[in-house]
């Protein structure tokens, strides 16, 4: 298991690589190239510049997350083949610096969704919340009051102001996209991609739609077990991988996080690891990584990465924002680093137990 941190970039963050490199453990900066509208080509020039920032603090940039997809690609828009064409583009100039795991998402014009990002919690720090009621409103007004909370010019992906000043013009353009034809437009997409990624061993890491149902009438795909089932059949190629996502699968009470894993550990390229809290309304919150405060089950899920010997990429996902901390919503440093501690000391118990086997 290869622990590592999400970080937005230089200008684009409120946490500095100094301050990651304390955090024990973390070997891997999973990075983007935020400025990057979906479709545009990530040049070389670009990607070389996050490596030699990273490179004074020893840390790798195997994992991006995320080259977003244009909506063309999703709909079968007029664009379709040049935006893949794109895509491949930027998955060879990756792989000249070591890439080796894209974490992407297909979910229609919006990527996660909460409706409160600083709900307050009892013990007085604040998280990202989702209450039910409220997605069935306006979807204009969920956007405004998410790009409402950008600060200091910080982006937040699958949130481009560009793109959702376009909101009319994507719900149109979505629909007559019925489920099955999302389905046919992702495999369509992966189909085309899975050459370049076999020639450069580049592994595509879908990661769960959030939360894991359909959201202003829009479909979603990937969801439960049998979605990961489809997926990795109808495309049964070691290149096609997911981002398990513990937070986004258990958003959903029905779907057993561990279980997944036990499943499906040799297609794992990525792991995202996230608490959940539930409420009987079907509303939900992100809680601190200790498998006690939410319903999650991480110290099932931890178990099982490493009872499969699980040799990919982990990183701790949303947290708190604890101590007073202004950061971008869920990606403080504070409670991130507190859940690193977290797993990597279930992970350790884990490997000593082991060796007393």
């Amino acid at each position: 298991m290869k622990m590592g941190f999400r970080w937005f970039g230089e200008g684009n963050d409120t946490i500095k690589l100094s301050d990651i490199k304390q955090i024990p453990g973390v070997t891997s900066i999973v990075w983007s190239l935020h400025h990057k509208l979906p479709g545009e080509i990530w040049e070389e020039a670009e990607i070389a510049r996050v490596q030699k920032q990273l490179e004074p603090y020893g840390f790798d940039m195997d994992v991006v997350e995320s080259v977003n997809i244009h909506d063309d690609i999703k709909t079968a828009g007029p664009g379709r083949d040049r935006y893949i064409a794109n895509y491949i583009q930027t998955i060879e100039n990756l792989s000249k610096f070591g890439v080796k795991v894209i974490c992407y998402n297909f979910m229609p014009i919006f990527d996660w969704t909460r409706t409160n990002l600083f709900f307050p919690l009892e013990d007085g720090s604040t998280a990202m919340y989702y209450e039910n009621a409220i997605i069935q409103d306006d979807p204009k007004q969920m956007a405004e009051y998410i790009l409402s909370k950008q600060r200091d010019g910080m982006t937040f992906p699958g949130w481009e102001p560009e793109r959702m000043a376009r909101l009319d013009e994507l719900f149109a353009a979505y629909k007559n996209v019925s489920k099955e034809q999302l389905w046919e437009n992702l495999i369509y997409f992966l189909e085309a991609l899975m050459p370049v990624c076999r020639e450069h061993s580049i592994k595509m890491a879908i990661h769960p739609d959030d939360p894991p149902w359909d959201i202003f009438e829009l479909p979603r795909l990937i969801i439960d077990e049998a979605a990961i089932d489809r997926l990795l059949t109808t495309v049964d190629d070691p290149h096609n991988c997911l981002t398990l996502c513990s937070g986004s699968f258990s958003a959903n009470p029905d779907n057993n996080v561990a279980d997944m894993v036990r499943k499906h550990c040799d297609r794992i390229a990525f792991a995202h690891i996230r608490n959940v809290r539930h409420y009987p309304n079907g509303d939900f919150a992100e809680v601190s990584h200790r498998d006690r405060d939410g319903h999650s089950g991480i110290l099932d899920i931890v178990k099982a990465y490493h009872d499969c010997g699980f040799e990919g990429y982990i990183r701790p996902d949303h947290g708190r924002h604890i101590w007073d901390e202004k950061c971008r919503p869920g990606y403080g440093l504070y409670d991130r680093a507190l859940g690193i501690m977290y797993m990597l000391g279930i992970w350790d118990m884990l490997d000593k137990l082991a060796e007393k086997r």
